[in-house]
C-alpha cells in the first residue's frame, strides 16, 4: 500500500453503508472494528504531520503529530516502536483508519487510577498548576491534589512544585465522572513508616551508624539515618565551643555519628559526633595549672572577653578586665583579633564546669613596674591632664598610663577646684609622690615643685612671734587664719579678745588683718596656734618699752620725781582781810 503525501482529511463522519463496504473490503467484524477501541500496533514511519502505524489490519492508521501531549515522546518514536491508539474514525477517501494517542492515553490513565484506587497502589503525574485548595496533576486524565496532602510538612513554596513529577496514592476515584483526588502525603508518611521500622529496629545506643547531612540550623544539624532523620546538637559536634554548626559541617556531607539516645514512639533520636574522639578535658587539670604561660590561637571574640583555643576542643577565656593593664575597659576587637597568636597566662582551671580562665596582661610585666623602675618617688615627669574632677586631675604620663594630682597637691594655697589651676589638653609637670602597683594607682604632686612651704615655714618662725595675718574662715570655736599662702592657722575663741567674745562672728569678719602671735607650732600635724589678744599686749608693751628707751638714760626715777615736784610750788597763805572776808560770806 503506498504511503500517504499529506495527512488524511477529517471528514464529517461516514454512512453506514461506507461502513459496511469497508468491512466487507477488509473481512472486519463489528467487534474488531469498533470506534472508541483501544488497538495496539507498530509505527513504520513520522512525517512532519502524522505518523504512520500499523495496527494489524489489511489498513493502516494514522495519528496526527499534535495528538501526543508529550513532544519528547513523539521525538522519541522510530519505525517498529510500539504505541496504543484509540480507533476515533476512518478516512472514506483515503481509506485510512484515523487513531488517537491521547484518547488512548486518558483511557490507560482511568484504568490505572482505577485499578490504584482498588489495590491500594501508586500513580505518577506531573504537577501542572495551582487550583483553588491545592494542584492540578497530570496523570493522563486531570487529577486533583489538596494542599494539605502535598507534603508530610506544609509546603513554604508551593510554586517550587510545578512541573516535578511525582508518585501518588489514590483517595478518592470515580469512573462515571472521570474524577480523582490523590495524596503524596499518604505514600510519604507509609514510606516514612517503612523506614522508621528499619532503622529503629537495628540501632542501638553507642552504636556508630553513617548518614548524611540533611540541614542546619543553629542549635544543630538534621542528620538523614535512611529516611528518619538525628538531631546532632551543636554542643554534640565538638569537644570545643561553636557559634554555629556550620563551623564543621555542610548540606549534604557524609557523616559518621554515634547514637546517644532513641525514643521509637516520639520517633527522635539524638547522636554524637564529638563522642568518637576523647574527652580532651578528662585529663586538664595534669595539662595546665594555675600561673603557667602557654600559646593559643583566638577563635572568638564577644562583648566580655576573648576565648582562645589551646588545644583541639579546648578553649579559655580571656575576660575583658584580664585583657590589658589599663584602667578603662577595652572591647576585645580594638585588642586582639580571631586566628591571632597569643601568650596567655593561666589564671584558674576547672575540670568539672570545663572552664579555663586566662589573662592576657598578666603574661606581661605590670607597667607600673616597668614605670616604677624608670621613676621612683620624688623623679619628675611630664603629662598632658587628660581629665579634671572634683576632688583632682589626671595626667597621662605614658601612653595608656594615668597618675592623679589630688586638688591638695596643686598648690599651696588653698584650692575650691581643680579647673582654677589646671585644663583638659594641658601639658604639666610633676613630682612623683607614690606608686602603687598592686592598687595601680601613680600620685602625682605639683606644688611640691616649689619645695615644702611648710618646712621653710617652721625652720623660719618660733613661738611668740608676731605675725601679720587674715581671718579667712569664722566658726564657733575661732578663727581661721592665712599666715602666708598656703599655710593657715586657727585662732581660737579663748585668744581673740581680753574680753570675752561668745560669737566671733559677732566682733570679727572674713578678710580682716590682724597682728597674732604664734603660741605652738607642732611641725608633724603641720598647725600653728595663734593669740590676737596676746599679740596686742606684747605690742603695747614693746611701744611702752620704746618709749621708755628714748628717753634720757641718766634720768633715774627719782630725778623724775624732782622735776615732777618743781613744778609745785609752797601753798600761799591767805590774807587776813581776805580769810576773814570769806569767813563772813
Amino acid at each position: 500500500m503506498t504511503d500517504p503525501t499529506k495527512q488524511p482529511a477529517a471528514d464529517d463522519g461516514m454512512s453506514s453503508e461506507d461502513y459496511e463496504h469497508l468491512l466487507d473490503n477488509y473481512q472486519f467484524s463489528n467487534k474488531e472494528i469498533t470506534q472508541g477501541k483501544v488497538l495496539k500496533g507498530r509505527v513504520i514511519k513520522r512525517t512532519p504531520t502524522h505518523v504512520l502505524v500499523d495496527i494489524g489490519f489489511k489498513t493502516e492508521g494514522v495519528i496526527p503529530n499534535e495528538d501526543f501531549s508529550d513532544p519528547a515522546v513523539l521525538a522519541s518514536l522510530r519505525p517498529g516502536s510500539e504505541i496504543e491508539a484509540m480507533l476515533e474514525r476512518t478516512d472514506p477517501k483515503d481509506g485510512y483508519l484515523v487513531l488517537s494517542k491521547k484518547k488512548a492515553d486518558g483511557v490507560r490513565a482511568l484504568e490505572t487510577l482505577e485499578q490504584a484506587f482498588s489495590h491500594q497502589t501508586t500513580v505518577t503525574g506531573v504537577i501542572t498548576g495551582r487550583t483553588r485548595g491545592g494542584f492540578s496533576v497530570d496523570t493522563g486524565v486531570p487529577a486533583f491534589l489538596p494542599e494539605s496532602h502535598a507534603d508530610i510538612r506544609p509546603v513554604k513554596d508551593p510554586g517550587s512544585l510545578i512541573g516535578k513529577s511525582f508518585a501518588f496514592v489514590v483517595m478518592k476515584f470515580d469512573r462515571k465522572s472521570e474524577n480523582a483526588v490523590l495524596s503524596r502525603k499518604l505514600l510519604l508518611q507509609g514510606e516514612r513508616e517503612k523506614k522508621k521500622r528499619k532503622v529503629f529496629s537495628h540501632i542501638a545506643k553507642g552504636q556508630k551508624v553513617a548518614g548524611h547531612v540533611k540541614s542546619l540550623t543553629s542549635f544543630g544539624a538534621f542528620v538523614d539515618l535512611g529516611g528518619i532523620e538525628g538531631l546532632l546538637h551543636v554542643s554534640d559536634i565538638s569537644w570545643g565551643k561553636i557559634a554555629h554548626p556550620s563551623e564543621h559541617l555542610a548540606v549534604g556531607q557524609e557523616v559518621e555519628v554515634v547514637v546517644l539516645d532513641f525514643n521509637e514512639r516520639d520517633e527522635k533520636i539524638s547522636l554524637g559526633l564529638k563522642q568518637l574522639t576523647a574527652d580532651p578535658w578528662a585529663s586538664i587539670a595534669d595539662k595546665y595549672q594555675a600561673g603557667q604561660k602557654i600559646s593559643g590561637k583566638v577563635s572568638s571574640l564577644t562583648d566580655f572577653g576573648a576565648f582562645v583555643e589551646l588545644e583541639k576542643g579546648v578553649e579559655g577565656l580571656v575576660h575583658i578586665s584580664d585583657l590589658t593593664w589599663s584602667r578603662k575597659l577595652v572591647h576585645p576587637k580594638k585588642v586582639l583579633t580571631p586566628g591571632q597568636e597569643v601568650v596567655v597566662t593561666i589564671l584558674d582551671v576547672n575540670p568539672a564546669t570545663k572552664r579555663i580562665s586566662l589573662g592576657l596582661k598578666q603574661a606581661s610585666p605590670h607597667p607600673l613596674e616597668v614605670f616604677k623602675q624608670k621613676f621612683g618617688p620624688g623623679a619628675r615627669v611630664k603629662g598632658i591632664v587628660t581629665s579634671i574632677t572634683d576632688f583632682g586631675a589626671f595626667v597621662e604620663v605614658e601612653k595608656g598610663m594615668e597618675g592623679l594630682v589630688h586638688i591638695s597637691d596643686l598648690s599651696w594655697e588653698k584650692v575650691k577646684h581643680p579647673s582654677e589651676k589646671l585644663q583638659a589638653g594641658q601639658e604639666v609637670e610633676a613630682i612623683v609622690l607614690n606608686i602603687d602597683v598592686e592598687r595601680q594607682k601613680i600620685s602625682l604632686g605639683i606644688k611640691q615643685l616649689e619645695g615644702d612651704i611648710w618646712e621653710d615655714f617652721f625652720s623660719r618662725q618660733k613661738n611668740g612671734d608676731i605675725v601679720k595675718v587674715k581671718i579667712v574662715r569664722l566658726t564657733d570655736f575661732g578663727a581661721f587664719v592665712e599666715i602666708v599662702p598656703g599655710i593657715e592657722g586657727v585662732v581660737f575663741t579663748s585668744e581673740l579678745d581680753e574680753k570675752k567674745i561668745e560669737k566671733p562672728s559677732d566682733a570679727f569678719a572674713v578678710g580682716d588683718e590682724r597682728n597674732a602671735k604664734i603660741i605652738r607650732l607642732n611641725a608633724k600635724a603641720k598647725k600653728i596656734s595663734l593669740s590676737f589678744k596676746q599679740a596686742q599686749y606684747d605690742i603695747q608693751k614693746q611701744e611702752f618699752q620704746r618709749y621708755m628707751d628714748s628717753q634720757d638714760n641718766r634720768m633715774t626715777f627719782g630725778d623724775i620725781m624732782r622735776d615732777q615736784l618743781k613744778n609745785f610750788g609752797a601753798p600761799k597763805r591767805k590774807s587776813k582781810k581776805k580769810e576773814d572776808s570769806h569767813d563772813q560770806g
